[in-house]
């Protein structure tokens, strides 16, 4: 008898792990399987947005799933609010009517069809985001294509391809959205995200700079990742420039305990975050100063431009700012977490800075290339086709706003090494060539095959209407 229930027992405890190692396998092999993501329909949608979200969930998955853990999902917020337009509006889209003309899904008819736009633009969020609208809207962000038109040389005078642009320069300054004979979208101007992208609907800008879709993000758009999309390299290495300085550091360190996802207005220094990030400086809520969408705000100096001047008298777009309101608006931010001594003398530094800057490199750099053209020794009519021209753009766009921008943002090897000691190198090659040519009275050597400088020069009419 003792030797049977031994036996049982053993046959008991082997079975049971047979089962065991069943459901272990069955599990391994479940975690593998695709699954769906359950979305119902439990609050009061008009059938026009049920049909969007039942199709796309079917035929864009990715899309449906971003927007279906966003807030917008959250608050009732469908595809619907955001594309709908009218019948006559120009960016309407009108490949999407052959939608409701399949026959392989419930809502393909005509019972569902609406006008929708493919391209939602900032016109089209102000419906619920109306301050937000307002701000960008007169942002150096929204208005850069205004800005480079008249600053860039490589735009005003075509040294550069249209697909050049195309491809480069308009991915983050953003296109001018046009349409073919088809009604379809211009692939030269879309698929575009630019900051400045001006729309069919008379709108500038791109809320999907920062805030991608379908998820809208305010965690991504806090991040530094987001700005540093457009803002790195070696003219403009902002995000670098942070990742170096104090700041950075204590994001590498600390940001995955940062809390990303608190509500607009609320991120508080020392309480949701420990160091700022870019958001955080020129973005963000801070003790008395409001959350703005217009970065354009607390700045006191223009340290993109080739001579540093105040924002209100930046010519290519004079900001509707006062200077010194502005520092004090910064100010306030940096003494969330830092002491008043501390926050004025690195302005005090900052401001040395940009009058060195000015006064011993850009200003005499500049003086020469104005006599060098008036002795006719460079010839004006197209830039960058004379080594000298080169050396003159590099001094101030490359070189030069390093130094201000790195001092600005407290990162040192940004400031002298990346920038004032780049600076010295260039101006006295600049400096030594011009003279030898005044010397000599020796015109300088125009390159006679400059690749590719066929790009269009006529101002965009939509950014530059009358008046303008």
């Amino acid at each position: 008898m003792k030797g049977y229930l031994t036996t049982a027992a053993l046959v008991a405890v082997v079975a049971g792990l047979l089962v065991a190692g069943s459901v272990i396998a069955l599990a391994q092999i479940a975690r593998n399987l695709p699954k769906v993501k359950e979305f119902r329909i439990e609050r009061a949608m008009p059938k026009e947005a049920v049909a969007c979200i039942e199709c796309h969930k079917r035929e864009h998955p990715g899309i449906f799933g971003d927007w279906a853990r966003s807030r917008h999902a959250s608050a009732n917020v469908t595809c619907y609010d955001c594309h709908k337009a009218e019948s006559f509006d120009p960016d309407v889209s009108k490949e999407h009517y052959k939608q409701y003309e399949r026959r392989d899904r419930p809502y393909g008819t005509k019972e569902y069809r609406v006008p929708v736009a493919g391209v939602v633009t900032p016109k089209d969020c102000s419906r619920c985001h109306p301050d937000e609208a307002k701000q960008y809207a007169r942002s150096k962000h929204a208005n850069t294509q205004q800005i480079i038109w008249q600053l860039d040389p490589w735009l005003k005078l075509g040294m550069n391809s249209d697909f050049e642009r195309a491809s480069g320069c308009y991915h983050c300054h953003g296109t001018v959205l046009k349409k073919m004979k088809d009604g379809k979208l211009d692939p030269e101007t879309w698929p575009n995200v630019g900051v400045g992208r001006v729309n069919l609907d008379g709108s500038k800008g791109s809320c999907t700079s920062c805030h991608t879709r379908h998820r809208f993000s305010v965690m991504e758009a806090r991040k530094p990742e987001a700005c540093g999309q457009c803002h790195l390299g070696p003219d403009h290495p902002q995000i670098e420039i942070y990742m170096e300085s104090k700041h950075g550091d204590i994001y590498t360190a600390h940001g995955d305990e940062y809390d990303w996802n608190t509500a607009p207005g609320t991120w508080t220094a020392g309480v949701d975050f420990r160091g700022p990030t870019c958001a955080g400086c020129h973005m963000s809520g801070a003790g008395t100063v409001l959350t703005s969408h217009d970065v354009t705000e607390r700045l006191a100096w223009e340290s993109q431009a080739p001579l540093t001047i105040r924002p209100e008298d930046f010519k290519p777009f004079p900001a509707k700012v006062n200077h010194e309101v502005e520092r004090e608006k910064m100010k306030e931010v940096c003494k969330q977490c830092h002491g008043k001594t501390w926050v004025d003398d690195h302005f005090v530094k900052y401001d040395k800075v940009i009058n060195e800057y000015n006064e011993v490199y850009f200003k005499p750099a500049k003086k020469m290339l104005d006599d060098l053209y008036a002795k006719g020794l460079l010839d004006k009519t197209k830039f960058f086709d004379e080594e000298l021209e080169w050396e003159f753009y590099e001094l101030w766009h490359h070189e030069g706003r390093r130094a201000r921008m790195g001092a600005a943002m407290m990162a040192p090897d940004y400031s002298w090494w990346h920038g004032f000691y780049e600076c010295k190198k260039r101006y006295n090659s600049f400096m030594e060539a011009a003279r030898d040519l005044i010397k000599h009275k020796k015109k300088a050597y125009k390159y006679p095959d400059f690749p590719n400088a066929t790009g269009n020069t006529t101002r965009p009419a939509e950014v530059f209407r009358k008046g303008k």
